[in-house]
Order: structure tokens, then C-alpha cells, then sequence
């Protein structure tokens, strides 16, 4: 069993749900990201989706594009967040994992060489923002090859092929958009087909599905509970945090503590 099966089995015996902080590693920088996802694990998260620091990210709204610029302005490269990710799975040896990334970064490793290492690190999952199903082949065979799981999106606006490939192609998780658009959470205005799309996912077979997009607070993540999701992702509004106290790291951590609490008690 995965870490990501074994999570969501536990989850479900408790009757609970997941709650999944989103944060871009090296952010501020490689110790200060350290210490952030610690204080995110250590304070109920239920699995990690962590971003690679890149120049040009597709689906991230401002808040996150300003978090990819703060790491790579911190000098931190594919090499650095490997090695951060090898802190990370060394210290929280069954926390469950994933890469939310684009594919230049993957493309630049090679295809192969980028999921082995993932591999070697304890890495249980990766997203690939910018492959479509009809080009995913070459990703999911290196994926599978190297046991490390492959999680597509369910945008909102899936017609019922896309839906199907999805739920066959996804593995560990499977992550449903809330909107159309770019990540931020201030743009809460959800699509009014949510609970039909996850009928159909769950009709398909698909892996236990995380909504994200505009998920800030406790009662979003009891909403996407009651649609039918196994959990939520959060991205924008744990970002947001960073950086409004990159003057004051110890705040940083206080905040983003109190933030996961209160998210991971709206899963019960």
C-alpha cells in the first residue's frame, strides 16, 4: 500500500478528511522552507503537495509566482529543492508526498532520470501541470517504472472522455479544480458542476480526489467534504502567509501553525 492509500485508509477509519498544504520549496529560502513545512506536518497536515521553483509556472496566480521568484532569487535550483525534499522524507519518513511541477523542469533532469530520483528520495507522487492526457504516455510509463504515482486534474469544465482518462490515469490522488483560471485565494467563486464531476470521477474509479483553488478556509474544506471529496489542497492562502511575515519568520511560523489547525479541524 502507498503512503498516499495508507493516509487516505486511515483517514477514512477515522472518519475524517485530508487536509493538504501547498507550498513552493526554497521558499524564502532553502532553511527558512525547512523549518515552514515542518511547522505544516507537525501541525495536522495530512500529506504535502510541494512545488519546484520555476520561471514561468502555468496555473499559478500572483501569490504563487511571488513565491517561485523569492526561491529562485534565493539561488535555489532542481538540485537544492531534491535536497530539501531529502530533509523533508528523512524527518517525516511517512508523510505522503507530491510534486506539483511543470515538465521543463522534468524534460531538463530527462523523463527518466527525474523520476528516479524522486524515487530514491521517497517521493510518492507527482503532477505534471502542463501534460495533457493525449501527451501523458511517456510520463506515466516513468512514473510506474520508478513506483512513483501519477496524479492528472479534473478541470471544471472535463467533458466525460476527459473524465474517464483521468480517473484511469491517476493514481495516489486525483485533484479536481475548483474554477477555471489561474491559483488564488481570493477567487472563491466556484463551478456550479462540482458535485457532478465528482460523481462521475467516483463513477470512473478514480484515486480519492483533493479539490484546490480557492480553498482559505475552514468552511471550504468542509464544503468539499460534503461534495463528495476525499479532502482539500490549499496553495495560495498558506503561501500568502510567507509573505506577509518574511520580515518576521517566527510569526511565519506561529500563523502557518494556527492556519493548519484550523483547516485540519474542518476535516472532522
Amino acid at each position: 500500500m502507498s503512503r498516499f492509500e495508507q493516509a487516505f485508509a486511515n483517514l477514512k477509519a477515522k472518519n475524517e478528511g485530508a487536509f493538504v498544504p501547498f507550498v513552493t520549496l526554497c521558499d524564502p529560502d532553502f532553511d527558512r522552507s525547512f523549518e515552514i513545512i515542518c511547522t505544516l506536518v507537525d501541525n495536522g497536515a495530512d500529506a504535502l503537495e510541494l512545488g519546484f521553483p520555476f520561471s514561468d509556472p502555468l496555473l499559478d496566480g500572483p501569490v504563487i509566482q511571488a513565491a517561485n521568484n523569492r526561491a529562485l532569487n534565493a539561488k535555489c535550483s532542481t538540485a537544492e529543492s531534491f535536497k530539501l525534499l531529502e530533509q523533508v522524507r528523512s524527518k517525516y519518513p511517512e508523510i505522503p508526498i507530491s510534486l506539483l511541477l511543470c515538465a521543463n523542469l522534468i524534460y531538463a533532469q530527462t523523463i527518466n532520470g527525474f523520476y528516479k530520483r524522486c524515487a530514491e528520495i521517497g517521493i510518492d507522487a507527482v503532477l505534471v501541470a502542463d501534460i495533457p492526457l493525449l501527451a501523458c504516455e511517456e510520463y506515466v510509463y516513468a512514473a510506474q517504472k520508478y513506483g512513483v504515482q501519477p496524479v492528472f486534474i479534473c478541470p471544471p469544465n472535463a467533458d466525460a472522455k476527459t473524465i474517464a482518462g483521468v480517473a484511469e490515469k491517476s493514481e495516489g490522488y486525483t485533484y479536481l479544480v475548483s474554477r477555471a483560471g489561474v491559483t488564488s485565494a481570493e477567487n472563491q467563486s466556484y463551478a456550479a458542476n462540482l458535485d457532478t464531476l465528482v460523481e462521475q470521477l467516483k463513477a470512473n474509479h478514480s484515486a480519492p480526489i483533493l479539490q484546490g483553488f480557492g480553498i482559505a478556509k475552514p468552511e471550504q474544506v468542509k464544503e468539499a467534504i460534503a461534495l463528495g471529496a476525499a479532502g482539500a489542497i490549499s496553495g495560495s492562502a498558506t503561501v500568502k502567509i510567507i509573505e506577509r511575515n518574511l520580515d518576521n519568520h517566527t510569526n511565519c511560523l506561529r500563523e502557518l501553525a494556527e492556519f493548519v489547525r484550523e483547516m485540519k479541524a474542518a476535516t472532522r
